[in-house]
């Protein structure tokens, strides 16, 4: 029993920290509808504010105080993230800011590694609260109890601001429907900036109180993230209450898990998600997403048409001048220009997904991966050769995409994109756990080409056709009856399913031939490398499809290929200075406000006011 009960508290004490970081960024996504990928570099500046702080205010009072002051920090350097970057893009189309957030992941990262360096830096005890006590024979870290009382006030604090001030019905209106509070005349960028502002103190404040039990890193950003989504998710987006308990619970649960199933813990929070969707679909205390519930805001789309003969002419050149590049290019070039065919095709797989379809998956990588291991057991365990694992690839990633996204499917927004990433997690657990057949952590290695493609040029070639014939299979698709289907289910399902379009089906059998193309894109990189290891499952990988994307252009048929080519020649060429992530990360929200459209709408746009192209061009 005492073990029981010290396990209990241990869990309720991680919980406080995870509720801090997960109420801020509910709140953000409540008001502004920002999926915030950077909330978690928030939390990390506020362990290395505190930090800081922690080292030159003396006793007590200077240790409590750190952790306040980092929480104002952390809150001031979020308003001025609100307003520099995100503002600007405001009215671009929805998720594009997420693209920015990312960009300011990778600026924090690397000012964090200027400032504070590469080591970790052990968190100072709380003055007076060193030690255990006992409780039931059982220790129990004193801060731990300590966190136990803060906890409740943070709480009772946000509810108190939430339900009894102005501002906190202000928060609460513009989380029902913003636009009716901008039309009442409420200053709506003030109050996103308040709001932005407030989550990110929330998210720096959880940073400096967990100091004491575990430091300050440059990892902190990612460990921390992907729990907190899930928390937000699982208590309903946009929730409080939803947030703290489902903070409780992910947390005693994996307090529990570490003891009695340690395996457990890598998908315990995953499996307790999508076990609560599938029950209710909108997290335990959120309300339905309708869509355009919140206004799209920008142009509107104009409709997809097939690319005139200057657009070809120019992507026909554009292939030529790539299959002459053994010509005149050296192996590297040729090995650099695999990769970058590989990643956009990829990409491109993901593109038309979200593009025509609408449907935002974060766990994209599970087909590419996955497709990858396919091939690769085949070869080790089946030795299977490499045409029969080749051909496999995609149609097991396909399979495996038709059944996630026969349960993903019934979920829509951003629960539908947490879902995906949920069953990608547990397939990459799945891969990384089962070390006897799949290699484990050490991945599987030696899975080599047939001999007649055992040459750098040869294999290029081999590439060459494969990804472009995969991305012209995706362009017949999207003008084909199927994809004017496909984006009727993603414009109105009610007015597609009622001029007698099957939108559930159209989009489960779009979501397998994407996850067969991207299965594709997986058993060409297996073949390449020579190896597969389990990173090319996890959320990262994913999210790098999904950042391209983004930044090639959602709204056109080739924004995977572009954003793929620009964001992979611009990575291959920063990563050789120190800094790099600084400079990318720049780069991309640069991007991102400069050209809202993404890059090739973008261009598209530059070519209309020049005369260069027809106001009646497509969006290729």
């Amino acid at each position: 029993m005492g073990l029981f009960i010290a396990q209990l508290l241990t869990g309720l004490a991680n919980a406080g920290a995870l509720f801090m970081v997960a109420s801020g960024l509910s709140l953000i996504f409540g008001v502004t509808r920002i999926v915030n990928f950077a909330h978690g570099s928030f939390y990390m500046i506020g362990a290395y504010v505190g930090y800081t702080l922690m080292q030159v205010l003396p006793g007590a009072v200077g240790f409590w105080g750190a952790i306040l002051l980092a929480g104002l920090a952390v809150g001031l350097l979020g308003m001025i993230v609100e307003m520099l970057v995100l503002r600007p893009v405001y009215r671009a189309p929805e998720l594009f800011q997420l693209v920015a957030t990312f960009g300011v992941i990778l600026v924090i990262q690397d000012l964090a590694l200027m400032i504070w360096g590469p080591e970790d830096l052990l968190g100072p005890r709380a003055p007076g609260l060193r030690g255990v006590v006992f409780i039931l024979g059982e220790p129990i870290p004193k801060y731990d109890i300590a966190l136990l009382v803060i906890t409740p006030f943070v709480a009772l604090g946000l509810w108190y601001l939430i339900t009894k001030t102005r501002l906190g019905i202000l928060v609460r209106a513009a989380t029902q429907d913003r636009e009716m509070v901008g039309a009442l005349g409420v200053n709506q960028a003030w109050l996103f900036t308040g709001v932005f502002a407030l989550g990110t103190a929330l998210a720096g404040l959880g940073g400096a109180l967990q100091l004491p039990k575990g430091g300050a890193d440059l990892m902190m950003d990612f460990n921390i993230l992907t729990a907190v989504f899930v928390v937000v998710v699982i208590g309903g987006m946009g929730s409080l209450p939803g947030a703290y308990l489902a903070a409780v619970i992910i947390s005693v649960l994996n307090v529990f898990g570490v003891t009695y199933l340690p395996q457990s813990t890598l998908v315990l929070m995953f499996v307790v998600m999508v076990l609560v969707l599938m029950i209710r679909p909108y997290g335990l205390f959120g309300r339905e997403e309708v869509a355009g519930e919140h206004g799209q805001v920008g142009e509107p789309e104009r409709p997809i048409k097939p690319a005139g003969l200057q657009v070809r002419l120019l992507v026909a050149a554009g292939v030529a001048a790539l299959a002459a590049l053994p010509l005149y290019g050296s192996s590297f070039s040729q090995v650099l220009a695999t990769d970058i065919l590989i990643f956009c095709l990829f990409a491109a797989s993901l593109h038309f997904l979200l593009g025509l379809g609408g449907l935002v998956s974060f766990g994209h990588a599970a087909y590419f991966g996955g497709g990858a291991y396919v091939a690769a057991l085949m070869v080790t365990h089946a030795q299977s050769p490499m045409e029969l694992a080749f051909v496999l690839a995609p149609i097991g990633a396909g399979l495996a995409a038709l059944l996630i996204g026969w349960v993903c499917l019934r979920l829509t927004g951003v629960y539908f994109a947490m879902l995906t990433l949920a069953f990608a997690q547990l397939i990459w657990s799945l891969v990384f756990q089962w070390g006897d057949v799949t290699g484990g952590d050490d991945g599987l290695v030696n899975i080599w080409p047939a001999e007649w493609l055992n040459d750098t040029t040869i294999f290029f070639y081999f590439a060459l056709i494969l990804s472009v014939g995969g991305m012209l299979a995706l362009r017949h698709v999207a003008h084909s009856p199927f994809g004017y289907a496909l984006r009727a289910a993603r414009d109105s399902a009610r007015q597609a399913e009622a001029t007698g379009i099957n939108t559930k089906r159209v989009q489960l059998l779009a979501f397998g031939f994407a996850g067969m193309i991207a299965g594709l894109a997986g058993g060409l990189f297996v073949f390449s490398k020579g190896s597969v290891f389990p990173n090319e499952l996890e959320i990262a990988r994913s999210f790098d499809a999904l950042i391209v994307v983004f930044l090639g252009g959602v709204k056109t048929l080739a924004g995977g290929l572009v954003g793929g080519a620009f964001f992979k020649g611009v990575e291959e060429v920063l990563v050789r200075f120190e800094y790099w992530r600084l400079a990318l990360g720049l780069l991309i929200i640069g991007v991102v406000i400069l050209a809202p459209d993404g890059i090739v709408g973008s261009l598209r746009k530059a070519g209309e006011r020049l005369g260069l192209l027809r106001q009646t061009e497509d969006q290729k």
